[in-house]
Formats: C-alpha cells, structure tokens, sequence
C-alpha cells in the first residue's frame, strides 16, 4: 500500500452525449476529438500556434513555445496584442458591435446592459481616468469590488493601459487587502462605497482606508457609487468613478503589450504565511482561456452564458471575464447571495435572462438541494442546454440531482479541474463527444499532459491513488510567484526535482482514461495505515438519504494516528438522533468499509463557508481537534455558523 490513496469509492453510472447536442456541438465525433487531443500533444507548437491566430495581434509572434529555461515558459515569443482588444475592440469592429456584452442584475433587483459598443466606452472612459491620476503602464492596479459592471471595466481599462490588475475579492478583511496591495507594489486601488449581500450593505470603502494607514504608495482611489453609505473621503487621494469618467475622452489608443508582459496578479488565499502572488502574463493566458471557453461550454454566438464566480477568484478572471468575452459571448453578472430575498433566486435569473449555460460550485449545487426541490420547480429552466460544475470535485449525488432537477437530465455536465495556477480548464469533458461519470472531472483538456504519480514520480496504473502531475508546459499556466523565483520552484516544481508540474491534488485515473480527483492532498486522512480521500468519505455519507451536505476532517487519535470527523446537515424534516447515527454508520460500512467509517459525526444546520461557496475546513479542523481558531477568517460568509458550532463542542 504505502503511500498510495485508497481507492474507496465505486460510480458506475455514465452517460453519453444525446444525439441531439452530439449533432450541434463543436466536436461532434471521437474522431475528431482524438485528432485534435493527439495533435495538441505530439505537436503542441503546431495546435497552439493554429489557435492563437484566431485572436487579434498587434504584432505576430515569431515562436510559439520556448521553454529553454524551464519552468520558467514564454509562449507566443515576440508577439504583441492587449487584453481589452482581444476582449471588447475586435466584436466593436464586426456584427457584435450590437450585441449585449453584459447583462447585470444587483440583489436589490436593478438591471443594467452594456453591449460591446457601450462596454468599450466604458473601457476607454475609465482607461483614460485612470491615466489622469497618473497610473501608467507597468503599474500594478488593486482592485476591491462587488460584481457589477464597473469591476470588469477596470480589469480592461487596466489592460488596456498595460497597467496589471490585482483583483482582491470583496470579502477580504482590511489586513488581507493591505497585505496584497504592499506585496504587489499598487499605487492606485479601484473600489466601490458598498455592496449589496443578503438584504443589507457590506461597506467596501471603509476597509480600504484602513488597509491604506500603513500603504503610502497607494496615491489615487477610485470609488463607484453602488449602495450610498456613508464614508470617509480623502480629498487629495479619492476621486468618484462617476465624476472622473464624466470628463474623461471616449478613446483610448491600446498599449502594444509583449505576449509575456504581466496581465495580472491574483494571491491565493492561505491560512497563514506570506500572501502568494500568481503571475498570469498576457498571451498565454487569453489563448487558453478563450479556446478553452469555446470548447468546453460549446459556446455559441447567441448564447446567455452565466458563471456564478466572483472576479476575486480566478474562475472570475478566466470564465466571467477573459475566456466569455474573448469569444464576443453575452455574461450574466449577479451581484448578490444565491438565497436572497428568495431560496429560488438563482433559477428566477436563470428564467428571466433566458441563460443557456451555468457554471457553478458543487457547495452550491449542495446548497441547492438542502433547501429544498420547490425552489426549483417553480421556474422555468427550459433556456438552459449546458451545465458545469467548478471549485472543487463534485460529489456523485450532487451530479445526478444537478443533472436531474436542473438540467432534466438533457443538459451535459461539464465537471471542470483546474487551478488558480493553471489559468484556464486541464481535465475536462467536451459535451458534444463525452461520456459523463459522476464524480470524474473525465479527461485532460487540449495540450494538457496529465498523470497520476508515486512519491518517486513513477506513473501509477488504473484506479491506483496518487499524485496529479502536469508533464509538459501549457499556454495559461502561471509564469511565477510575484517577486520570488524560488518559492515558485519550491512550491511547484521541487517536489518531483523539476520533471513535473505538482498540482497539490491526489487523483486517480479509471480504466479508461478518467481522472477522478480527490482532492488537496493536504486534506487526506491518514487512519491505521490507510490513506483516504476526505472527498471520496464525503461522497459516501452525502448519498445517505437523509443528508444534504457533508464534510470530513482528520482529529488527532492516540491509536489510530487520524480518526474521521465528519460534520453533517440533514435535509428537511430529519432531526439528529442514535438511530439516524447507526444508520450512517452502517450506510458509510456499506459503502466504502469499515476503516473508513466516521469516529465522531457531529451534526450542524450549516457548514461554514466562504461567501464563493467553498467550505472552510481548515476551521472545522480547528474544531474537530479542539484546537483555537487562528488564521484570517474575514472570507467567512455566516460568522454564526461558526459560533454555533463552537457552541456544540464536548
């Protein structure tokens, strides 16, 4: 066994592409599937600078790969292009010069659209304020916001200026944001008043003053006018988003950016140490996020294409704005809680705006089903054809209610694997030639070189547990850590002596051909010599009848080294007692063994989460070993759920 995962988890069910979404789809065939899937592999300068070419370039690049100085890659050498051309000009200058780049609803219920004519607009107005303060090409650019439209028009402005954006998602704390505009170097922050969230206004503009007591540098802050609370003003560093756009010129010539010039930075968030700065330079990353948009979620010219992510997070960066609009497609921007005022306002959108494709959170998709199948029947979801699940692996009974109460059991399910690091999708299916499995994120997408390895690097056989490697180099993977070469080759490269890219994943791979990931490799739970996967022990207890939602934790066991901890919610109508105890028991024994059953099962009406869907099991862990919190909880959706559970400890 040694330090193999265990495979703990047996899914049989699979289904097939309908003939009627094979015959439109993208790839239709597995024909056409394999050549391109082989091409991308033996050939991958060949595919990539064929793809490449279908996005504008200021200058053509001259190679498409050089890796001489692994793991440090440059794609697209010497080509020139911008983001925001790429993303909004090219559709101005066709027959999407009308269409509806935007279409946006806030919590309160207000509505706006732009189309790739105003978004431009909108793109150059803002690109010329921020010229105005003084930001220029090269600066790096914080930006603090709720989803609505002016978020996406500062990440283009920013591009388009050749400034680098560093998105810090609305729900961080005032340490968490001044920690990430320092190490960025930032000099100017884009922020709103307010934001709408569950029936109320969560201030944004006060948690920058604060970050900013102790960031000189920062000398222009931008402020939209979104919820009218009250706030501070500084006159000779704030300037209202309304205002400096009202006096700003309509056009704005783009930079001619190098291909490996920076686009971005996004941290990624930890529980302690050093904020760590993903860098996503310019080329690669549009050319992996816009084919892979356009393949996986079989996009078409009229579809409404909604991905619930917010832009604090990468799925935001790549699937709500990058990939979406490089392909001239129509976005959903939501701006508020998927249970506010109603449990049914997810579908309600999805009714009104006619959305043809919804891109989700398995946490989500569970939340979905605790609150009950009425929220759902009530509203029409006809318009819908595509589903995808991302964040994390999906569970198999989330995926078949998925498939079943939202799609129909009509719509595919693409069940996606990637990583803020990775920039865009690498395990995927393609709906049009597919055969789904519940739970299996299926196989690797266009150019990506995936395999399950030992401790040594050797590659493991079928439905042997271990680590998930990338073997060779791809278009949107991340160019570095921000200011530090060796934590970047520590961090991702070191582990296998620089052969492989480590993901940080366990995996295994099915016989045939599927990945089923299991999760961080941090989050496996070592108990008398076995190894599981807390995803595969969650799987098990969540197809449980009477449980909605589940997570599974390690607590220290004097004789069993880890004992499982699994924290439960129970669906409607069903209440804690020994009886329900011994039969989840018994349901886990049944399903996956006895060396897996849970130690302790402590049941909770919720789990605590951060406001993107994720749960936080770094607390519960905390908890489980009766162990005092520490780390930054700011991201934490429902601070009473953490309370409560605090609350039930023996």
């Amino acid at each position: 066994m040694g330090d193999q995962i265990e495979n703990v988890l047996h899914e049989t069910r699979s289904f097939p592409p309908s003939a009627e979404f094979r015959a439109d789809a993208r790839i239709k065939t597995d024909a056409v599937y394999e050549r391109m899937l082989r091409e991308s592999l033996d050939n991958p300068e060949s595919f990539w600078g064929r793809v490449a070419r279908e996005i504008p370039w200021m200058k053509p690049f001259e190679r498409v790969l050089d890796w001489s100085k692994a793991p440090f890659a440059q794609w697209f050498v010497g080509g020139k292009l911008n983001a925001s051309v790429v993303c909004v000009d090219q559709h101005v200058n066709s027959v999407r010069s009308g269409k509806r780049a935007i279409i946006f609803e806030g919590e309160p219920g207000d509505r706006r659209t732009l189309t790739y004519t105003e978004l431009q607009l909108e793109v150059c107005r803002f690109a010329n304020a921020l010229k105005a303060r003084g930001i220029k090409r090269g600066d790096r650019v914080a930006i603090y916001m709720p989803m609505i439209p002016e978020v996406v028009v500062a990440m283009l402005a920013c591009a388009r200026i050749g400034a680098a954006h560093s998105v810090v998602f609305g729900g961080f704390s005032a340490v968490a944001l001044r920690d990430r505009i320092k190490d960025g170097g930032c000099t100017a922050v884009v922020t709103a008043d307010g934001s709408f969230r569950r029936g109320a206004v969560l201030a944004l503009k006060p948690q920058v003053d604060e970050a900013l007591t102790e960031c000189p540098d920062v000398h222009a802050v931008f402020v939209v006018q979104r919820a009218k609370n009250q706030i501070s003003w500084l006159a000779r560093r704030d300037v209202w988003w309304h205002e400096a756009c009202a006096v700003a010129p309509s056009e704005c010539a783009p930079e001619a950016m190098d291909s490996e010039d920076l686009l971005f930075l996004l941290y990624t968030s930890g529980s302690t140490g050093k904020p760590k700065g993903i860098v996503h330079t310019t080329g690669g990353y549009l050319v992996g996020t816009y084919l892979s948009t356009q393949m996986v979620f079989d996009l078409r010219d009229e579809d409404v294409y909604w991905c619930t992510a917010d832009v604090g997070w990468i799925t935001g960066h790549s699937y709500v704005v990058y990939g979406p609009l490089a392909n001239g497609a129509t976005v959903m921007l939501y701006e508020g809680a998927p249970n506010t005022p109603h449990a049914g306002r997810f579908w309600e959108l999805i009714e009104r705006h006619r959305i043809n494709i919804f891109y989700t959170a398995p946490t989500a998709i569970r939340s979905f089903m605790r609150w009950g199948d009425e929220h759902v029947t009530k509203y029409d979801l006809s318009s819908l054809r595509l589903l995808g699940s991302v964040g994390e692996p999906i569970n198999p009974e989330a995926w078949i209610w998925y498939r079943k109460m939202i799609g129909k059991e009509l719509c595919p399910i693409v069940d996606t694997w990637w990583q803020t690091e990775t920039g865009s999708i690498m395990i995927t299916p393609l709906p049009g030639v597919t055969t789904t499995k519940p739970g299996s994120a299926t196989r690797p997408f266009f150019g990506v070189d995936a395999a399950i390895v030992d401790e040594q690097g050797v590659e493991l056989g079928p439905n042997e547990g271990g680590f998930l490697v990338i073997r060779k180099p791809w278009p949107s993977m991340l160019r570095g850590i921000w200011g530090d070469s060796e934590r970047y080759i520590e961090t991702y490269w070191k582990k296998f002596g620089g052969r492989f890219y480590f993901a940080g994943d366990g995996a295994r791979r099915d016989e045939h051909g599927c990945f089923w990931i299991v999760g961080r490799i941090d989050d496996v739970i070592k108990v008398s010599g076995h190894r599981f996967s807390s995803m595969e022990v969650e799987s098990a207890l969540v197809s449980h009848e009477s449980i909605v939602e589940a997570a599974v934790v390690a607590r220290p066991d004097e004789l069993t080294g880890q004992a499982i901890c699994a924290f439960v919610t129970l669906g409607p109508g069903k209440s804690p007692s020994p009886e329900l105890r011994a039969s989840i028991d018994a349901h886990v024994v049944k399903e996956i063994g006895k060396v897996a059953r849970p130690a302790e099962v402590r049941f909770s009406e919720a789990l605590p989460k951060t406001r993107s869907g994720k749960i936080m099991r770094r607390l519960l862990r905390d908890i489980a070993a009766g162990v005092e919190t520490v780390g930054d909880t700011s991201t934490l959706d429902d601070y009473s759920v953490l309370a409560k559970l605090r609350q039930h400890e023996e």
